[in-house]
């Protein structure tokens, strides 16, 4: 569709719903260049594109409305929308995003040691009475409930109580329980820093807004969140409706599943680290992460639901080898793979890369992986600890230092797979990747790329980064 030999599209009507996150940078810009590009190759746009935030379903459902009449006209048969029997639903709720499971949190463990510069802790949750099921690859998502010191300080900023009764979802609740439970409180939406730059005439905020410069604005946000400009700003009052209005819904938020429903049905392994970090003369708590570490008790519901990544799975032929890479949390997913395999008792090799800041502090699942070893169900296990010498070592180097056998592994069929990072770590990977195979292989730039291609176009190189 991109290339120049792209065919006419005279005889297509179009129109593109497009889906994105106005906290980044580019927003909806995949629909938006599908949309340009099949308008340029002559196709009829039949309804103009929306463009959907986080919150998409009712500008979604709008669309959907908006698009079926265009798209029926000239049919000689009739569209009739079909609404299901409700007699012919399961007894037990289909739970989804709409209708998350209130799970129950079983075992929060710190699995790094006390004087580790991180905080990554084992969590396992129960699913038992959902008639969910999992497999190695996908991921938990969780609603989390908003720190209550946080909302408390926002109010103060805000020169709100919180016991206002303000609408959220048809329903009529207190702003402390809208602000814990249904919105987005740390990261600020477009319209709320708008907002702010007005009331407070700053200069120097309004000046990045004026330019539309949003790298500039991005340096600005650095660190700071809702709070942090409220603070900056003092006596910035806001009306409990005011103040809704101007921030996200608050969203879930997805982790790879560190276990095997074949080893645990019923249970689901998170390895997640605590983020906590000093900024702006604050301490700064990652949402859902410090949820999870800090207010979740055995009788708090955790609610969640699955969401299967069909590409990111264990190879159906047991005999293959499995190269996978990943440092830190990033060893969550290989975890699953690694138990999925046992379960199989499936001949294949199983090479893993995995590394973090100091051996001493940060190697966690360490007496798990040595069984592994052992047992002969790990077949390499190469290690990365950036700190523990003066010169930085990354799992990428471990990957250059035996890339003669990596590339062995590959031309017998092997699997590449890498879980992190993914703006530093995959991407050094990936480069890494690219010239052990023109090495190795004999090849020129272009036929490496050729062959790193292939392999993902055979899904046999996936990746889940973040």
């Amino acid at each position: 569709m991109s290339s120049d030999s792209a065919p006419e599209l005279k005889n297509i009507k179009f129109s593109v719903l497009a889906l994105g996150d106005t906290s980044y940078d580019q927003f909806c810009q995949a629909g938006i260049d599908w949309d340009n590009r099949l308008a340029e190759l002559g196709a009829t746009r039949v309804y103009e594109r929306t463009d959907c935030d986080v919150a998409f379903e009712d500008p979604a459902a709008n669309w959907i409305a908006g698009v079926i009449p265009h798209m029926a006209e000239g049919l000689t048969t009739s569209i009739t929308l079909v609404t299901a029997d409700p007699t012919a639903a399961e007894e037990k709720p289909a739970y989804n995003r709409k209708n998350p499971f209130p799970a129950k949190l079983l075992v929060n463990r710190l699995i790094t040691a006390e004087n580790s510069s991180k905080e990554i802790r084992h969590y396992e949750i129960s699913m038992a009475g959902s008639g969910l099921s999992y497999e190695a690859g996908d991921a938990l998502c969780i609603f989390p409930v908003n720190c209550p010191e946080l909302v408390s300080d926002l109010l103060t900023a805000i020169g709100c109580t919180g016991d206002e009764d303000e609408p959220v979802n048809g329903e009529l609740m207190p702003l402390r329980q809208a602000l814990l439970n249904h919105f987005e409180i740390k990261l600020p939406s477009k319209e709320l820093i708008e907002e702010i730059g007005k009331r407070s005439g700053d200069q120097e905020l309004n000046g990045i807004l004026s330019t539309g410069d949003k790298e500039q604005l991005t340096r600005y946000m650095w660190g700071r969140d809702i709070l942090d400009l409220l603070l900056q700003f003092p006596k910035m009052e806001f009306s409990a409706a005011e103040f809704l209005a101007l921030l996200k819904p608050l969203q879930h938020r997805a982790y790879s599943i560190s276990s095997s429903s074949k080893l645990y049905p019923e249970t689901v392994h998170l390895t997640i680290a605590s983020v906590r970090y000093e900024s702006h003369n604050r301490m700064h708590k990652g949402v859902c992460s410090t949820f999870l570490a800090d207010l979740v008790t055995p009788e708090t519901d955790v609610r969640c639901f699955f969401i299967p990544n069909k590409s990111f799975r264990v190879p159906d032929n047991n005999a293959l080898p499995m190269i996978m890479v990943g440092p830190g949390t990033g060893i969550a997913p290989f975890r699953a793979f690694l138990q999925e395999r046992q379960h199989r008792q499936a001949p294949g090799k199983n090479w893993l890369f995995f590394g973090d800041r100091n051996a001493a502090t940060d190697f966690i699942y360490r007496d798990e992986l040595q069984t592994m070893l052992d047992s002969g169900l790990l077949t390499r296990l190469d290690l990365a600890f950036s700190r523990d010498q003066k010169e930085k070592i990354y799992v990428q180097d471990r990957m250059r230092e035996h890339a003669g056998e990596l590339f062995a592994w590959l031309e017998q069929g092997g699997y590449f797979f890498v879980c992190g990072d993914a703006y530093n770590m995959a991407k050094d990977v990936d480069k890494a990747l690219l010239e052990i195979i023109a090495e190795q292989g004999r090849l020129s730039e272009q036929q490496a790329v050729d062959y790193v291609n292939q392999l993902k176009k055979d899904k046999r190189y996936v990746r889940d980064v973040y």
